[in-house]
């Protein structure tokens, strides 16, 4: 830092919460350096762990007694857990008379086809917090039946006497006239306090938070909304309030705070606490905006990715983000995939989110044996606490367990060295392990290995093969705490010819928060023909851009900085589902090519319907500058460690194998597999027919072989 403090305002800090660790990335604008590190999760309260990271970086970083006003983007996993543990608010659902079982009723879809014994997770609400009104809007907009107030007014005072903490209401065609919902909204804020804690009655109402047709997805992530955001937003105020105390500062209103969306863009804590259903996936999000953020460096200046002109090069990359407790992997073929059918924990939602394929698999995942003697690997974790075996606390084994004595990690250099970790404590987990399987410890953690690995490189096949993707074609961007020991191997698997570490992998999803722009989504149902005139289409959106656009100037984005993509959902007259397609005068067009890129076959010759009209608003930020290193000679001597026993293979045969420290590896520099590179907080593992080399970026690209169609090498070390 040269002894210099930087203005106040200068630095900005991306925080990701998740299940195992809490990670942190503070940029320095003025002196464009980045400092990351992570510190263990408080899961009895996330925002211990937020708070005591941020007096460790500040005090590092020489500002712990001066007055910051920081920018923050912070991603957690708070709505989720809420989500899949049901330890949501007490919430109730008023629909239209007639529809108050739609959430139970779905639409009776059997996501377990053959399996007679599936369970359907209980609704978020249970049936006598399901409360119906007499009303009807028609498809039009038109009342066709008022409201009855004298209902309303019943139904109002039975909630007043309950515990209920929050309230859903959704209404038949509300996003048409949503007169009916506003009405019940005002009626339920008027007065309420919470009996137990004094707080006001949190009401969540479809037409502001999903203004579509379908009315079991809209019912649905209505409900999640309710379900969530009290928790989110509690969390939220919770941690506003504490930050002014790390920051010096004498309000919440100098710091600058924000959260990550599912969507890939942030939004003000405001909206945060009022929309939780938007928050859903911000964790994983961060990681995939930084594989974009990173792939726009990276690939635009290689031959290989030039497939199109150098001016538009195509970005083909698979994202892989291991941490502690899962895995999330999600695929970018020159643009970012946004889905607006997503599915957590039985809920519906139907906002649009970039698409993330999750599954419980990560370094904390607990390996056993079943009652029929198989082994299996997650999904259970053993999360922050007590941990794998090794921490100290935990006495299940875990991925992480495996790899370590598998001599994969370096124990002396856990977390640099600042956490302490036991190899005899794993050895002593697995051995009990093999024991159950008749197998030595050593047999036992190669099991543990390859079962994790099969369970990823089936998410990795979802997500690519699975949806007509050859991924042959894409590079792997790796991240995530625990991704660097399995990544080469999954991608050998895939046949996926590079993969790519970057230097901050362990936080990188934080860091990619710090490069979010800030987005808005708008949609609207309007069941146009496809032969409607452009401007009258034209007039539709600009409804939605002249509602939202004010929302990102009130954020203080400049109108020069502000981007509007102008969307259409548009599908064949009788299909039950669409194709979002961008606006212009060709739209019709488009959609026919669309549809036969993704389905094979097109009617050119059939009418369309234009469903939704959908704008999508983006201030652009200036993201965090990236400095280029000069490029060195390959000799990678200078960040040798020593060489210790490694198993690299699958039959257990041990190999004296080199260790690397990261950090001292400088751009250009080579490292020929197999080999360990050791970093302050994550460990990558190289194969031996797989090449490391050193970007200016300082970026791990890796060359992976050993493959069918991959050149072979000899390890020269």
């Amino acid at each position: 830092m040269n002894g210099l403090i930087p203005e106040k305002n200068k630095l900005r800090i991306g925080i990701d919460i998740g299940g195992t660790f809490t990670d942190f990335v503070i940029y320095d604008a003025d002196w464009k350096t980045i400092y990351s590190y992570k510190i263990p999760s408080t899961p009895d309260d996330p925002s211990k762990a937020v708070l005591l990271g941020l007096k460790e970086g500040l005090g590092k970083l020489g500002y712990a007694t001066t007055p910051i006003e920081p920018q923050i983007i912070h991603g957690s996993t708070i709505a989720t857990n809420a989500l899949l543990e049901r330890k949501g608010a007490i919430t109730a659902l008023i629909t239209t008379a007639g529809f108050k079982d739609i959430i139970q009723i779905g639409r009776q879809n059997r996501p377990e086809l053959y399996d007679f014994k599936f369970e359907v997770p209980s609704p978020l609400i249970p049936s006598d917090l399901r409360m119906e009104v007499k009303e009807r809007i028609g498809p039009d907009g038109s009342v066709i039946e008022t409201l009855d107030d004298g209902e309303l007014e019943d139904l109002i005072t039975y909630i007043y006497t309950q515990d209920i903490e929050s309230v859903a209401v959704c209404l038949l065609f509300s996003f048409t006239n949503p007169s009916h919902e506003e009405k019940i909204k005002a009626k339920l804020l008027k007065g309420f306090k919470n009996n137990d804690t004094g707080s006001p009655l949190f009401v969540s109402v479809s037409h502001e938070v999903l203004s579509e047709f379908r009315e079991y997805e809209r019912t649905s992530t209505t409900v999640v909304n309710a379900y969530v955001s009290p928790i989110l937003g509690s969390y939220l105020t919770q941690l506003e309030e504490m930050l002014p105390v790390i920051f010096n500062t004498d309000s919440p209103g100098d710091i600058k705070f924000r959260v990550m969306q599912s969507n890939g863009g942030s939004i003000s804590i405001q909206e945060g606490q009022r929309l939780g259903v938007y928050c859903i996936l911000s964790g994983p999000a961060g990681g995939v905006i930084g594989s974009h953020f990173i792939a726009d460096m990276i690939l635009d200046e290689t031959e290989t990715d030039k497939t199109n002109s150098p001016e538009t090069p195509q970005k083909k990359i698979i994202t892989f983000d291991m941490g502690g407790t899962s895995t999330d992997v999600a695929l970018i073929d020159g643009e970012l995939t946004i889905t607006k059918e997503t599915i957590i924990s039985g809920c519906p939602i139907g906002i649009p989110v970039l698409d993330i394929h999750t599954i419980g698999s990560g370094g904390g995942s607990i390996a056993r044996v079943d009652p029929g003697g198989a082994l299996r690997v997650g999904p259970e974790s053993a999360g922050a606490e007590p941990g794998p075996a090794c921490y100290g606390t935990g006495e299940f084994p875990t991925v992480t367990d495996a790899n370590l004595i598998l001599g994969r990690m370096a124990e002396d250099y856990f977390l640099g060295g600042r956490k302490a970790i036991s190899k005899n404590r794993s050895l002593q987990a697995l051995s009990k392990l093999g024991r159950e399987m008749g197998l030595n410890p050593y047999q036992a953690a190669l099991g543990v290995i390859e079962i994790a690995n099969t369970h990823m490189e089936r998410a990795l096949r979802v997500i690519s093969i699975e949806r007509g993707h050859d991924p042959r074609g894409f590079s792997l961007i790796s991240f995530g705490g625990a991704g660097g020991l399995h990544a080469a191997d999954l991608a050998r698997r895939l046949s996926i010819p590079r993969v790519i570490i970057p230097p901050i992998a362990a936080t990188f999803s934080a860091f990619g928060m710090l490069v979010a722009d800030v987005i808005k989504d708008y949609s609207r149902t309007v069941m146009l023909p496809g032969d409607t005139p452009v401007n009258t289409i034209s007039d539709a959106l600009e409804v939605l851009v002249n509602s939202g656009l004010p929302n990102v100037l009130n954020e203080g984005i400049p109108e020069e900085d502000i981007t509007i993509e102008r969307l259409l959902d548009v599908r064949y007259v009788g299909q039950s589902y669409e194709l979002t397609i961008p606006f212009d005068n060709l739209f019709v067009d488009n959609f026919h090519r669309a549809h036969l890129h993704w389905y094979g076959y097109e009617r050119p010759n059939e009418k369309i319907e234009i469903v939704n009209v959908r704008i999508r608003i983006k201030g652009h930020i200036n993201p965090p500058k990236l400095v280029a290193h000069q490029t060195r000679p390959p000799d990678p001597s200078d960040a040798f460690l020593e060489k210790r026993p490694v198993i690299t293979g699958n039959k257990g045969e041990w190999l004296n194998v080199p260790f690397f420290i990261g950090e001292k590896l400088t751009s250009g520099n080579q490292v020929l597999g197999p080999a360990i590179i050791v970093r302050d907080d994550t460990t990558v593992y190289l194969g031996a027919f797989d090449t490391a080399l050193v970007d200016k970026y300082l970026n791990l690209v890796i060359n992976v072989g050993g493959y069918h169609g991959a050149r072979a090498k000899s390890n020269s070390h």
